[in-house]
């Protein structure tokens, strides 16, 4: 990739003992494993090697530690880029949900650097940073007992799902450090050529064992994530991660596809440097340019340069056109419910593109957030416990128009509102009055509500898996992290940024859950990414592309000075920033 309205210098600090004793100094851990295994007995054989050093750095993209995994658990990724928005939020109701006030701050924009969670996010991506960069060396040093194409394939997994990791550090943290395997340090020397500018011309600088890594610019990490994503396309299988069999659960190439969108499409935010100037002041994207559709998967993983046999010069919009096409070819499409994509079952769903398997007999992985969103009653009724917490916001529920005659349709799939049935039986709360969720009696603070347990309707989208276990957190349906729908509604927004018409992909979306037609706006594609991709994570990173984070929304007023666009990026955790001087809080934050 290069970026042609202005170039860019990227350093990459390597720590060049990446062993896994090395995690506090690399990434801020304090963590250190325990009895590891004897390397000959578990990298024996290319089968070995690709189980113990590729295939188990999936165990980390679900989780079941509170902060860990891209979705399924809280005070993590998904918390941060949901219970900020206008979409949902987690009331204080009486003694229950103050928690220091974690979840108002949340929602206010007022956390700080010294924010627990927000320190166990960050160690939870580096931690899986480094243990890909751990597993690229033993990738390198068990060379041998692969072939040329083994090797090549699982370095480009292992590179994948490092990107993944570093997209959503700087989506959430903007300035942060990249932090490479020791082998890499000769691959990228070898690539460059000392020329200065994009991600395949950057400068190198010495460093010894004991160097900490230093932050890059967001635009810079943005645009090592994108090239390292083009780089190892060519190399990942061309198959349905969402199905089951041997790709599932895994990045392949259609999930590449679906990132390098998502990231174009942003690519005005990440390419912004200095966010704190305002929205306003942001490049544009059309004077942002890409190179893209490598011809021969020309790679750091066979010595060429990373910048070589790229055929297309495309603008931000058109690049993010140009891989929404991509899946459309690859034979993704909308499912005729949209229901089904979240259904017990549904790994079968041919609008699926990435997902975190689920299955209570086999995976670990947890999904929290309907156990955390029902009433007490709600959930005994499902036989489980459940905490009577997370509810959408006002603003939600009257974008779906609920209970008006022209309520959206996908509202009572989204959501749990009025009276509670189970099996077709009202729920009878303990003062014998039936369980009523009030969807427009929400407030930040419910302690003198006569509705403080009640307030606010509740997360559904989801089927209830009724055989699941531990109050429904082990279920059988997949977690849905990409898919199809949100690439038609990203193929729109680009379109009517490039000024052509977008009518057609936002009104598939429509016409498959019966809604009219609408014209493709700025304003309408925003709300309909509201409507159809509630509870999927992305509301937080929506705001911000449409310049509306920081504003007045809801229930919330913004914080003073939060206008220069400060809360658009977290703070650095001051703990990573006492035990590494060279990180740089970001502006806007005491530290």
């Amino acid at each position: 990739m290069q970026i042609y309205m202005k170039r860019y210098r990227i350093y990459f600090f390597l720590i060049a003992a990446l062993t896994m004793t090395s995690l506090t100094m690399t990434s801020c851990l304090d963590e250190h494993p325990k009895d590891q295994l004897d390397e000959e007995a578990i990298y024996g054989s290319a089968s070995d090697i690709y189980t113990n050093a590729v295939a188990s750095l999936y165990n980390y993209i679900g989780g079941t530690n509170e902060s860990e995994g891209i979705q399924g658990t809280c005070r993590g990724i998904y918390d941060y880029n949901t219970l900020t928005t206008d979409e949902a939020m987690i009331p204080i109701r009486g003694g229950d949900w103050y928690d220091g006030g974690l979840w108002n701050a949340m929602y206010r924009h007022d956390w700080t650097a010294d924010d627990e969670p927000l320190y166990d996010t960050w160690k939870y991506l580096y931690k899986v940073i480094v243990l890909a960069n751990k597993s690229l060396d033993i990738i390198e040093a068990k060379s041998s007992l692969l072939t040329a194409n083994q090797k090549d394939q699982f370095m480009a997994e292992v590179r994948a799902v490092r990107a993944l990791m570093y997209y959503e550090a700087m989506d959430m943290f903007g300035r942060v450090p990249v932090v490479l395997s020791s082998g890499e340090t000769a691959l990228y020397a070898n690539a460059l050529g000392g020329d200065t500018g994009s991600l395949a011309d950057a400068t190198l600088p010495s460093v010894t064992a004991a160097s900490l890594p230093l932050q890059s610019e967001r635009s810079e990490v943005f645009h090592f994530v994108f090239s390292e994503l083009q780089q190892v396309l060519p190399y990942l299988p061309d198959e349905h991660s969402n199905k089951e069999g041997n790709y599932y659960g895994r990045i392949t190439q259609p999930v590449v596809n679906f990132l390098l969108a998502k990231l174009a499409l942003n690519a005005e935010i990440y390419m912004f440097d200095d966010w704190t100037k305002g929205y306003a002041k942001r490049p544009k994207g059309k004077d942002i340019y890409f190179m893209v559709q490598t011809a021969d998967g020309a790679s750091l993983l066979n010595g060429g340069k990373a910048s070589a046999n790229r055929s297309k010069k495309l603008n931000a919009w058109e690049t993010c056109i140009y891989y929404c096409d991509k899946l459309a070819e690859e034979g993704y499409d909308l499912e005729a419910d949209d229901a089904f994509n979240f259904s017990t079952h549904n790994e079968t769903s041919k609008e699926n593109i990435f997902t975190i398997p689920m299955d209570k007999n086999i995976y670990t992985n947890q999904f929290h957030y309907l156990f955390r969103s029902y009433h007490y009653t709600h959930g005994g009724a499902l036989g489980w416990g459940s905490e009577n917490g997370t509810c959408a916001t006002i603003a939600t529920m009257k974008a779906n128009r609920y209970g008006e005659a022209d309520e959206d349709t996908r509202c009572k799939k989204n959501f749990v509102a009025g009276v509670v049935k189970v099996d077709g039986k009202e729920l009878l709360m303990d003062n014998g009055k039936p369980l009523e969720y009030q969807p427009f009696e929400v407030a930040q603070n419910l302690t003198n509500s006569k509705y403080i347990k009640t307030a606010g309707a509740r997360m559904a989208k989801y089927e209830v898996d009724r055989t699941s276990y531990m109050d429904g957190k082990l279920q059988s349906n997949d977690i849905v992290l990409f898919r199809y729908a949100d690439v038609l509604l990203m193929k729109a927004e680009a379109k009517v940024r490039l000024g052509e018409n977008g009518d057609v992909e936002l009104n598939k979306i429509r016409a498959r859950v019966g809604m009219p037609n609408r014209k493709a706006t700025l304003a309408n594609i925003l709300e309909e990414r509201l409507l159809e991709l509630v509870w999927e994570g992305w509301r937080r990173q929506d705001l911000i592309r449409f310049g509306k984070f920081t504003a007045a929304y809801d229930l919330r007023t913004p914080l003073q000075g939060e206008e220069s666009g400060y809360t658009t990026v977290f703070p650095i955790p001051q703990k990573c920033i006492d035990l590494n001087k060279k990180l740089v809080q970001n502006k806007g934050y005491k530290g």
